[in-house]
């Protein structure tokens, strides 16, 4: 340590110590502000690691899930029982009232006939004097049903001439599948997340014999003739001047070695019924062996509107063109906040969370509204909001070092704003892209259904049916009805007219069972 002796009379040499001594000072302030920043990205890390090997992963969750449903199962079981053994009550106009049995589900009738056909008492005739109705919900297993096509010759007794109905076509042309077990085929595998090979065993146990490489040949020709409609689902989707879109990553089987690679599964959804519309959504699902952007800007080379998106740099290149309008996605954004609070809460994350969370409140309030209601509404309530948010980031971020995992959350929003906040100026824009998200959803629980599938065709046929499901499924219908009732006619349509057979084009035939 210097003393008073040890510093220069002279002022210029003591100016030079000086200065030397602040450099000195400030190198060392800026290797703290590094070091720190690394403790801090690593405490994240280990908290990230800790939650995965202590915390309660989706498995363990379920599998709590399933106990707790099972406790419930036993405790509704046991006042079952109980109720079972009480003597009936005199009068069950206390009771609760029980939901009516769906109307669309097939009645047998059964009619129990008095023991007597003449009054017991004195002989009498007796005559009809009302009857009581009780409904009783019953299970019929699933079964299988051979369908026998007759065709009867006719010969003329004249001329020898032979007429006979010509034969009906088949989904599968000389295959023994009909349009409503290749439905359930298809709806096991990619809605149920059930592989052939399952199906083949649940198969057998009802005595049919169907091996996997069957199964595998119809879900192909399937995919052949279902691919049109594939096709109209997607112009409908491009159709939209405003899209959602993301990408989950799903294992295929690399050839040659045995190991797997990671490609990827992209989803389009037009969905704006939050806006108020009319018009039926419909999302379309697209398969490529990486995720290099070529593959989005591909899709959507002819795509103008906007687009709502997370911030994957594939899609600059789409919104330099100037005819697609970028949406960012405020969940992904809340989501660097939310991990961080979620490893060690801190003043900043709190704030954060509580600030979008308002956001989102507002969001509430206009679900379903007319576009122009929307932005009313949020010009004069959000607005303010992310003004002030904006405000408190860039006030909040100068306090904090550049390299800390809270500033990259806090630059990762504000790199974004202008995308971030287009929302509040276009009422057709959602403040977030959960409807990509909520496409994508289903995917993780299928994805063992193309670990094995040898080939970069197996997603790209489950990409169309999975366009065909989640379509079906947006718009409330079931999708092994729509795609049974597909199935039985679409090989003798015209190609022309195969919009007839999107789901809110057809649902009519549904409903009447044709």
């Amino acid at each position: 340590m210097l003393t008073a002796t040890d510093l220069p009379d002279d002022i210029a040499a003591l100016k030079a110590m000086l200065l030397a001594r602040d450099e000195q000072v400030q190198r060392l302030k800026a290797q703290l502000d590094t070091r720190a920043a690394e403790i801090e990205h690593l405490k994240l890390l280990i908290a990230k690691l800790q939650r995965m090997q202590f915390g309660r992963s989706s498995e363990k969750v379920e599998r709590q899930i399933e106990q707790l449903e099972l406790k419930l199962e036993d405790l509704e079981a046991e006042t079952g029982a109980a109720q079972q053994a009480e003597p009936a009550p005199q009068s069950r106009a206390a009771s609760k009232a029980r939901k009516p049995l769906p109307p669309h589900l097939p009645r047998d009738e059964r009619v129990y006939q008095p023991e007597h056909q003449a009054c017991p008492d004195c002989g009498g005739a007796l005559r009809r004097l009302g009857e009581d109705v009780a409904e009783q919900l019953e299970y019929v297993p699933a079964s299988f049903r051979v369908i026998r096509h007759v065709r009867p010759k006719l010969a003329c007794a004249c001329c020898d001439t032979i007429v006979q109905a010509p034969a009906p076509s088949r989904p599968v042309e000389r295959g023994i599948a009909g349009p409503g077990l290749l439905a359930h085929v298809l709806v096991a595998k990619y809605a149920d997340h059930l592989p052939l090979y399952r199906q083949s065993v649940i198969y057998a146990r009802e005595g049919v014999e169907l091996d996997r490489s069957l199964l595998a040949n119809w879900v192909g020709a399937c995919h052949t003739l279902l691919r049109p409609l594939v096709d109209a689902v997607r112009r409908h989707v491009f159709a939209a001047d405003k899209l959602h879109t993301d990408d989950t990553p799903i294992p295929v089987l690399a050839p040659g070695n045995g190991s797997t690679r990671t490609a990827r599964l992209w989803t389009y959804v037009r969905d704006d019924r939050d806006s108020a519309s009319e018009v039926p959504p419909a999302v379309w699902f697209a398969y490529s062996p990486d995720r290099k952007g070529i593959h989005p800007q591909t899709h959507l080379a002819k795509f103008k509107g906007v687009l709502q998106a997370d911030a994957y740099a594939g899609f600059n290149a789409i919104f330099e063109t100037n005819q697609v309008v970028e949406a960012a996605c405020w969940a992904h954004a809340r989501r660097k906040f939310h991990d961080l609070h979620a490893a060690r809460p801190s003043a900043i994350t709190t704030e954060a969370l509580a600030r979008i969370g308002a956001l989102y409140g507002i969001e509430a309030e206009v679900r379903g509204k007319p576009p122009d209601q929307r932005c009313l509404v949020r010009q004069s309530k959000a607005r303010p909001l992310l003004d002030e948010l904006e405000r408190w980031l860039r006030a909040t971020l100068e306090t904090l070092s550049r390299k800390s995992d809270t500033a990259a959350a806090i630059m990762y929003a504000l790199k974004l704003w202008p995308a971030l906040t287009r929302y509040c100026d276009d009422g057709r824009i959602e403040i977030d892209n959960s409807a990509a998200e909520r496409a994508l959803r289903g995917i993780a629980l299928g994805r063992r259904n193309y670990l094995f599938a040898g080939a970069d065709s197996g997603g790209e046929r489950a990409a169309s049916i999975y366009s065909l499901i989640g379509t079906a499924k947006l718009n409330g219908i079931d999708p092994e009805a729509w795609l049974r009732h597909v199935l039985a006619h679409i090989a003798d349509y015209p190609v022309n007219r195969v919009d007839d057979f999107l789901p809110w084009n057809c649902s009519q035939h549904l409903v009447a069972g044709k």
